[in-house]
């Protein structure tokens, strides 16, 4: 048989996780899960940085372009 999800000792016939799997990814399992939540407060943290600064600018040096001229009728 293939080699891939199918023939995985770490999988039943339902493709449930057998207890292999689970013994083996308990170790990892609490680093796992603060590395996730460390980079997961480090995006939210970035992105309510950046709604923060971004709504403090009032825009005022920017130059607007005045409305462009029609042309002429022939």
């Amino acid at each position: 048989m293939a080699a891939g999800f199918g023939s995985s000792s770490y999988y039943d016939r339902r493709f449930r996780q057998s207890p292999a799997l689970i013994r083996a990814r308990r170790p990892y399992l609490f680093k796992n899960a603060m590395v996730g939540s460390a980079v997961a407060a480090f995006a939210i943290g970035v992105y309510a940085y950046t709604i923060s600064v971004i709504g403090q600018d009032e825009f005022e040096d920017v130059k607007v372009p005045s409305a462009p001229s029609q042309p002429a009728n022939k």
